[in-house]
């Protein structure tokens, strides 16, 4: 089997790669620049896989696979993007995508997809035709942010899973955002328009009333396995759970039933189950703390939600957005972390997660009278974390963790402009550098032009064409 790979990107790099990548490993396959010369060459042959950006000029990469599947729904799409975000992955698999690849991506990895992609082709060949995915259904926006690996496999999950009525158990420290994936997973599922997306935290309410509040209808009082009803139920610290909520919550999962309260016989169910906890349930299983058979029942699916620690490349955008958020909610321009700060916040280690950063963001809205956000804004046990750091650093190698030198200043605007999501930074660096330089010269020998060129080592021309260039008065 020698099948045939469309490969379609408006950037020539990409193209590059992948037609060296395929021709080494003998893959037929053919490049376009857009998804409109793919679609005027889909009248004249039918790929057996195709690999689009989504985003590119024309016809875009959603577009695309709706046109494509017009003419032949069982065409594997490949999804390849750099703007990879919740909506991007999950718009991709509604879609009917395959496979979703955040940008960059691995090359062997996606050569490893391709065939995968052209096996499951052959596959659907032999099946009779599906109905075209319908065109997703917008829902309300969650704040799942993040373009580092760990959150584009969180999306890609939530992209596959959305559409299934399996069992999901979120594993994740608190502040991780466990209840948005929960969420999100309702939202994009079949049961968002059959029933509510209903959340209990088993770890806020008191040990006597947690069966009471999941399982006993009083007064008239629905519980919230039939507030859920037709929707998701969503149970956060499950690890908390009491025995006997254990075993009445396992009966939902095998016989879609429950018996309430104070109550002889059982009631039908209709609801899907999403557990979390930051505990783990395999451990307290083996340990006798929670029920096995309850265990492998919601434990179908597996989501690992990273630390805030573990992702600190996404906290310039986390902060970007909250603090839009935060001025948003007080009715005024949002404010801007400085270089210093956003390096600083990077490098925290973040205990509380994300809600820790969002919380410190609505702080710092509400409390900075400026529009740059300083180190000296921050809340005082962050200056105390800053300041106990380099007591530490000073105490074990007898130098304080400041930066004394000028390239590590410098590296640390670098990191600073990079982590805020900044391009093309040397234009900006590079005459700065110039004019520091200079200026001290030109200082230093009482602006004696021949002189300062020669402790630079530039010629009296370059001096010249510089002090011009830089607009600099001497």
């Amino acid at each position: 089997m020698n099948p045939l790979i469309w490969v379609i990107d408006d950037e020539e790099s990409i193209l590059f790669v992948f037609d060296r990548a395929l021709g080494s490993n003998n893959i037929n396959h053919r490049l376009f620049k857009s998804g409109d010369e793919a679609l005027a060459a889909l009248k004249d042959e039918i790929p057996d896989v195709i690999v689009s950006d989504i985003n590119m000029p024309g016809v875009d990469g959603l577009t695309l696979i709706n046109k494509v599947h017009e003419v032949d729904p069982n065409i594997p799409f490949i999804i390849i993007t750099a703007n990879s975000d919740l909506s991007s992955a999950i718009n991709s698999y509604e879609r009917g995508s395959f496979e979703y690849l955040p940008k960059p991506f691995d090359i062997e990895v996606a050569v490893s997809t391709i065939r995968r992609a052209a096996v499951h082709r052959v596959n659907m060949t032999k099946k009779p035709k599906e109905e075209v995915p319908a065109d997703p259904v917008e829902t309300e926006d969650v704040e799942i942010i993040g373009k580092s690996p760990a959150m584009q496999e969180v999306f890609k999950f939530i992209g596959r899973v959305s559409k299934t009525d399996v069992p999901v158990f979120i594993y994740g420290e608190s502040g991780t955002g466990r209840e948005l994936v929960a969420l999100a997973l309702h939202n994009h599922s079949d049961r968002r328009d059959k029933g509510k997306f209903v959340p209990v935290n088993v770890s806020s309410l008191p040990q006597d009333a947690i069966e009471h509040e999941l399982f006993c209808n009083e007064n008239g009082k629905p519980c919230a396995i039939e507030r859920a009803q037709g929707g998701t139920l969503f149970i956060d610290e499950i690890s908390d759970l009491p025995m006997d909520a254990q075993t009445r919550l396992l009966t939902v999962l095998q016989s879609n039933a429950y018996m309430p309260l104070g109550q002889s016989t059982t009631r039908k169910t209709n609801v899907r189950v999403i557990a979390a906890s930051s505990h783990n349930l395999k451990q307290l299983s083996d340990e006798g703390k929670f029920i096995a058979a309850l265990y492998y029942r919601i434990n179908v699916i597996n989501i690992n939600m990273p630390p805030l620690r573990d992702r600190n490349n996404d906290i310039p955008m986390l902060a970007k957005h909250f603090l839009a958020q935060s001025a948003k909610e007080q009715n005024q321009e949002p404010k801007k972390l400085t270089s210093e700060v956003l390096v600083f916040l990077c490098r925290q280690p973040w205990p509380g997660n994300v809600r820790q950063l969002k919380n410190l963001c609505r702080y710092l809205t509400i409390m900075v009278t400026g529009r740059d956000i300083q180190m000296s804004d921050l809340p005082s046990e962050y200056i105390q974390a800053r300041n106990q750091q380099a007591k530490v650093t000073t105490s074990i190698a007898g130098t304080s963790k400041e930066p004394t030198s000028w390239q590590e200043q410098l590296r640390n605007w670098v990191d600073g402009r990079l982590r805020a999501g900044e391009h093309d930074i040397l234009s900006e660096a590079t005459p700065e550098f110039e004019r520091v330089m200079l200026e001290a010269a030109l200082a230093f020998t009482s602006n004696h032009k021949q002189e300062s060129a020669r402790l630079l080592g530039w010629g009296r021309n370059t001096l010249t064409r510089k002090l011009k260039e830089l607009n600099i008065n001497s």
